[in-house]
C-alpha cells in the first residue's frame, strides 16, 4: 500500500486549466483516468487526509504511485480525450461495461444501384441508412418479413443480383418470392427505387399515409372488380399493419429521442435505452455496469452517453435525449454530442411530464429487471459461488468456507412494530425453506433488537425444542412470535458464518449474544451499507473486501435478502394492525377497512387525511369518517 504524499504533485506545479488526469500504479498501468474543468482543484480532491475520502477513492489513491495529467484547450477536448483513454486503457478504478457486443441493426444500402435490405452489426457502410438497435437479431428479421410484403425491394446478396442481372435470370430469392429488385424481372431499376424510398419513408417515421393510400387503392380495385389487385393491396395493408402493431406509439409523430432509465447500487449499475423514432419504440439496448468507485448518478449518465454515442454513427444521435439526471458538465457534454451528429443541437434533460415520463418509468422498470436477471445468473455461477466462499474464509480467517450462512435484519417504524428477519444461504444460494422471522415485543435501539434475536436463536443451538413442537417445555422465543416455514431439526442446525446487518456496534451486540449464548466455532461479521465495509469482532478497522469481487457480491446479496425479507414482515405488521384498529369501530366492517386502504393507498396517507377527506370514500359517512379520524388521531 503506497503513501499518497511520496507522489503528491507541488500545489504550484499543477495547471488550473482543464485536462485529463491518470493515476499509475507498478509498472505503469493506469488505474484511474478522470477530466476536470481545474486540474489542481480535481487533483487536490485525491490527496486530503485518508480518513476523509471514501473507502474506494483511498483504495485507488493507496494503490497508486504516481499521478500524471495532459492539459487541453477546452472541456470539449477533455471529454474526449478522456473517453478514448477509458477505452483503450481499460483502467480498473474506471466503471466498467459489461456488455461491450454489438447489436444489430437493419440497413438499406443507398449507395448500391439497386438498394437491398439486410441484417447486419457492421455500422460504417458507406451510403446505407440504418434503423435500429435490435435487442435480437431475430427482431430484425421479423420485421424485414413484414416490410417485403409491403415493399418488395431486393433482399438478395450482391453476388446473386449481378449473377442474375447478367444473365437475364432471376436470383434464386426472387425465384421464391422472397427478392423484389430488379434481379427478379418484376421491376425496373426506376421503379425498384421509388419502392425503396418509401420503404425507408415509413420505417423513418411510420408515416400513416401508406395505410390510407392501400386502404383506398384496395376499395378502388375491388369496386372496378379488380379482385387480384385489391387482394394485392389487402395483403400490404396487412403488413403495415402488422408492423405498426409491433412498435407502440408512445409519444407525439415526428418525435425523434433517446430515454436511459437507470437502476443501480453500490456495486452494479443496469442502463436500459429506448430508441424512438418518429414517435415510436424502434429499438432497445442494455447493459450492465461495474462500479469500482462511488459515482452518483449524474456522473454515471455522463459515462453512459459517452459510451452510447462516440462511436455511434451520424443517425444514430437524436436531438433529445432523456435522462434521469443531468452531469454536471451539461454544456460540454450537449457540445459534444452535437459536433458527433454534425447538425442541429443536442439536448440532453430529465423528463417532468407526460409520455415522456411515463417512458421513462417503464424504462426503469426494465433495468430493475436487468439488474436482478445480472445478480441471479452471477449468483447461480457455480465457479463464482465456490470463488466467493474461498475469498470469504481466508478474508475472515476462517477454517472452512462457509457453506451455510445465517444473515439477520431489523426492520421497524420510528420504533413501533419492531421486526426481525433470518435468512439461510448454503453453498452460495438461498435456502427460502428455512427463512424465520421474528416479532420484538420492545427493544431500545437496533443493536438491543440484535441481541434479543440472536440470544433467542442461538437458544436452539444449545438443544431447546423448536417451537412448532407442542409438547416443548420451554420455549425461548416465547417472548416474541415466530412465523417458521422450516421443519424442527433445521432451525437447530449452526451456521459458519452469522451476518448482521450493520457496523461495529452491531457486530458487539451480536458478539454479546453469542458470548452469552455458549456457542462456540460461529465466526461473526457485520456488513455496513454505506461503504460495504465488513466489520469483524474486537477490530478497530473493517476488513475491505475487493469491489466487483465475488465475495462482496455474494455478501452483499446475503444482506439484501435479509433487508427485503424484513421490510416485508414488517409491511404485513403495519397493515395487519391498522386493519385491527380500524376493525374496533362500530360499523367500521371488512370490506370498508379495504375500502379506506385501498382509497389512501398507505396507512401513513389515511393518518394524515382530514374528515372530509376520508367521507369522500365510497360507503364512508361523515359520522363513521369522523369516529376513524379521532380513532387514528388517538391511536
Amino acid at each position: 500500500m503506497a503513501d499518497p504524499r511520496t507522489y503528491r504533485p507541488k500545489a504550484g506545479e499543477i495547471p488550473t486549466e482543464p485536462g485529463v488526469y491518470r493515476f499509475t500504479g507498478e509498472g505503469g498501468r493506469v488505474l484511474y483516468v478522470g477530466k476536470a474543468k481545474n486540474l489542481r482543484a480535481r487533483l487536490s480532491n485525491y490527496f486530503a487526509p485518508l480518513h476523509t475520502l471514501h473507502e474506494r477513492t483511498r483504495r485507488m489513491v493507496t494503490s497508486a504511485t504516481g499521478v500524471m495529467w495532459t492539459v487541453v484547450g477546452s472541456d470539449i477536448e477533455a471529454l474526449q480525450l478522456e473517453y478514448t483513454w477509458i477505452k483503450e486503457l481499460d483502467p480498473p478504478f474506471n466503471v466498467k461495461f459489461r456488455d461491450d457486443k454489438t447489436y444489430p441493426f437493419m440497413a438499406i444500402t443507398l449507395g448500391d444501384e439497386a438498394p437491398r435490405v439486410m441484417v447486419t452489426r457492421n455500422t460504417k457502410i458507406r451510403g446505407a441508412k440504418y434503423f435500429g438497435p435490435y435487442p435480437k437479431i431475430w427482431a430484425v428479421h421479423d420485421t424485414i418479413d413484414l416490410m417485403i410484403k409491403a415493399f418488395p425491394i431486393r433482399t438478395c446478396s450482391d453476388s446473386s443480383y449481378k449473377r442474375a442481372m447478367q444473365s437475364g435470370r432471376p436470383c434464386f430469392p426472387g425465384q421464391i418470392g422472397r427478392c423484389g429488385g430488379p434481379c427478379s424481372g418484376r421491376v425496373t431499376i426506376e421503379e425498384h427505387r421509388e419502392i425503396v424510398d418509401d420503404f425507408v419513408a415509413f420505417m423513418s417515421g411510420h408515416d400513416r399515409r401508406f395505410t390510407t393510400d392501400a386502404t383506398k387503392k384496395m376499395k378502388a380495385a375491388a369496386e372496378r372488380q379488380d379482385y387480384e389487385a385489391a387482394a394485392r393491396y389487402r395483403d400490404r395493408l396487412l403488413a403495415l399493419e402488422a408492423v405498426l402493431e409491433k412498435s407502440a406509439v408512445v409519444l407525439a409523430d415526428r418525435v425523434d429521442a433517446d430515454l436511459f432509465g437507470f437502476e443501480h447500487d453500490e456495486l452494479s449499475a443496469a442502463v436500459q435505452q429506448f430508441i424512438v423514432r418518429g414517435g415510436r419504440v424502434r429499438g432497445v439496448r442494455s447493459w450492465t455496469v461495474d462500479k469500482e468507485l462511488d459515482i452518483d448518478t449524474p456522473e454515471l449518465v455522463e459515462r453512459t452517453l459517452l459510451r452510447a454515442y462516440a462511436d455511434a454513427g451520424r443517425e444514430s444521435i437524436p436531438k433529445e435525449i432523456y435522462v434521469p439526471a443531468v452531469p454536471e458538465d451539461l454544456a460540454e457534454l450537449e457540445t459534444f454530442l452535437s459536433e458527433r451528429r454534425g447538425r442541429g443541437k443536442v439536448k440532453v434533460q430529465v423528463a417532468k411530464r407526460g409520455e415522456k415520463v411515463a417512458l421513462m418509468e417503464t424504462a426503469v422498470v426494465n433495468a430493475k429487471h436487468s439488474l436482478q436477471l445480472y445478480k441471479t445468473r452471477r449468483s447461480g455461477d457455480f465457479v463464482a459461488r465456490s470463488a466467493a466462499l474461498g475469498d470469504i474464509k481466508e478474508a475472515l480467517g476462517m477454517e472452512d468456507a462457509p457453506l451455510r450462512i445465517e444473515c439477520y435484519d431489523v426492520s421497524h417504524l420510528s420504533g413501533t412494530n419492531i421486526v426481525a428477519s433470518m435468512v439461510v444461504f448454503e453453498d452460495g444460494l438461498p435456502r427460502k425453506d428455512q427463512y424465520r422471522r421474528f416479532s420484538i415485543a420492545s427493544s431500545t435501539d437496533d443493536t438491543d433488537s440484535i441481541h434479543q434475536v440472536l440470544t433467542r436463536r442461538l437458544a436452539y443451538l444449545r438443544g431447546a425444542p423448536d417451537p412448532d413442537e407442542p409438547e416443548a417445555p420451554a420455549d425461548p422465543l416465547a417472548d416474541g412470535e415466530v412465523e417458521a416455514v422450516a421443519k424442527p431439526k433445521k432451525f437447530a442446525y449452526p451456521p459458519q458464518l452469522l451476518l448482521v446487518d450493520g457496523g461495529a456496534p452491531q457486530v458487539a451486540a451480536a458478539q454479546r449474544a453469542l458470548e452469552e449464548s455458549g456457542v462456540e466455532g460461529i465466526t461473526l461479521a457485520g456488513i455496513a451499507k454505506r461503504l460495504e465495509e465488513i466489520w469483524v469482532p474486537d477490530s478497530d478497522f473493517p476488513v475491505i473486501l475487493p469491489r466487483g469481487s465475488e465475495a462482496l457480491f455474494l455478501i452483499q446479496r446475503v444482506r439484501d435478502e435479509a433487508h427485503r425479507f424484513a421490510i416485508s414482515y414488517q409491511r404485513q405488521r403495519r397493515r395487519r394492525d391498522i386493519s385491527s384498529v380500524l376493525g374496533e369501530i362500530p360499523g367500521l366492517g371488512p370490506s370498508r377497512v379495504k375500502q379506506l386502504l385501498t382509497a389512501f393507498g398507505s396507512v401513513s396517507r389515511l393518518r394524515s387525511a382530514t374528515t372530509d377527506e376520508i367521507a369522500e370514500v365510497k360507503g364512508i359517512g361523515p359520522q363513521l369518517a369522523s369516529a376513524v379520524h379521532d380513532r387514528l388521531r388517538n391511536d
